[in-house]
């Protein structure tokens, strides 16, 4: 399979928080690029209400990043960092 995506993706495991309207929901970065994120919620997405937009928040890396999403699954989403 030919990789088309526009920066190399890199695995890993890392706590981070979805914030927006004032909530927080923390969440698992499992794979991280330039460009955007793999995350995954202990939740249900659809279920905690996560918007289109939102700042996703690594405090170890004290980065604060504002993201859309591309796509979204039951627990796990992609995001484009803004």
């Amino acid at each position: 399979m030919v990789e088309t995506r526009a920066a190399p993706r890199f695995r890993l495991r890392k706590s981070a928080t979805a914030e927006y309207w004032g909530s927080k929901f923390a969440c698992t970065i499992c794979d991280l690029s330039i460009t955007g994120a793999a995350l995954e919620f202990s939740d249900l997405i659809r279920s905690i209400g996560v918007p289109a937009r939102f700042t996703l928040v690594v405090p170890e890396d004290g980065l604060k990043l504002p993201c859309h999403v591309v796509w979204q699954r039951e627990y796990r989403m992609g995001v484009a960092f803004d």
